[in-house]
């Protein structure tokens, strides 16, 4: 059921046009990213949600109502931001209470829902404690339940993890994901951060200059990328140069050796040049079956990277990366090896505005 939309939304700022007729329905519970390099108006429309901003045009609904124009302090919307944004005068215990007195919520209600806030954070040993005396994750861990403590219709969550380091970075992410789903709040989470938006979405909303280029499930943004943006913006790609032998077949030639690839390259003539992208991990070493292509190749590098072996091979006059599982058993191909590399043409992504 759609709790949350947003319809035919602009943002101007002068002649600045920084979001442009961005569309999205968002379930109640929905864990929604937003992905996509700076600038790109992630922010700008999250801000609008919580309305800090004004949309140039179009409208926002919440369970069926336009806020629109409705103040932030109106929405019942909960806000983390990079900063953490708490109060270093206030304890943790009075930072997750600040909105509930804001409220005016009874003191005994009002404790007793702090004490539920920190719970859920795990950590109710830390209530008497001031901002500076908390690390980085626990800061944003009480930002976060500052956040849900006024048990907001809508929670947002401005690139929450970008000042923490790695391994903190991807503990909190699972926690965020596991108390959302505990509490079934509908959710935005705005990153730039690929694997962050890929490991913990519902759905995945690539943007790019203002424009909404992609809204799927995680798997299908990384597997069938909507267009050459997304496909480069998400994971690695390698690029395979081909030329077309029977557009009406589907028939091309990769360094010498010729398949029928699933693509219409109707509107290409016989011996016009293409180019193809392919991920690592869908080349594989050594031939493949009968409905896949082989190609002969190089070992040119060999990178080790703990659970995954990259290697960079030469096919013809191409470089391309191929990333393999590291097994203890199977030493790989050293460098200078000759080798062959096999492929399925369906794991071929194409799209019609990107020629040799």
């Amino acid at each position: 059921m759609t709790y949350l939309t947003l319809s035919h939304i602009e943002k101007k700022f002068d002649s600045n046009h920084v979001v442009k007729g961005f569309d999205l329905a968002v379930d109640k519970g929905e864990f929604i990213s937003f992905l996509g390099p700076s600038g790109c108006g992630k922010t700008t429309v999250l801000r609008m949600v919580a309305g800090f901003e004004t949309p140039s045009a179009g409208a926002i609904h919440i369970d069926g109502e336009d806020i629109t124009q409705q103040k932030p302090n109106g929405r019942n919307i909960g806000m983390v931001f990079q900063s953490y944004a708490l109060f270093p005068n206030l304890t943790v215990a009075q930072n997750v209470g600040f909105g509930l007195r804001v409220a005016g919520l009874p003191a005994t209600e009002r404790d007793a829902r702090v004490d539920e806030m920190l719970q859920l954070i795990g950590l109710p040993e830390l209530s008497g404690r001031y901002p500076y005396q908390l690390s980085g994750g626990q800061q944003q861990r009480v930002a976060l339940s500052r956040a849900l403590a006024v048990r907001p219709r809508v929670l947002l969550l401005d690139e929450p993890l970008s000042a923490l380091d790695r391994k903190i970075r991807v503990v909190l992410r699972d926690e965020i994901r596991a108390i959302q789903r505990r509490l079934g709040i509908t959710t935005i989470f705005v990153t730039h951060d690929q694997e962050e938006a890929l490991s913990i979405s519902d759905r995945v909303v690539l943007m790019n200059d203002g424009v909404m280029q992609q809204c799927d499930v995680p798997h299908v943004v990384y597997n069938r990328p909507a267009n050459s943006f997304v496909a480069n913006f998400v994971g690695t790609l390698n690029k395979l140069d081909a030329e077309v032998v029977d557009p009406a077949k589907g028939v091309v030639r990769f360094a010498g050796v010729d398949c029928q690839q699933p693509h219409d390259l109707r509107s290409i003539p016989a011996g016009g040049k293409i180019t193809f992208a392919i991920r690592p991990e869908s080349l594989q070493f050594g031939k493949g079956d009968t409905n896949e292509i082989t190609l002969p190749a190089v070992v040119e590098d060999v990178s080790f990277l703990g659970s995954v072996i990259r290697f960079s091979a030469r096919v013809g006059q191409q470089q391309l990366s191929l990333d393999t599982f590291n097994r203890g058993s199977a030493p790989p191909p050293q460098t200078g090896t000759q080798a062959q590399i096999s492929f399925t043409t369906d794991d071929l992504l194409y799209f019609p505005s990107q020629r040799g």
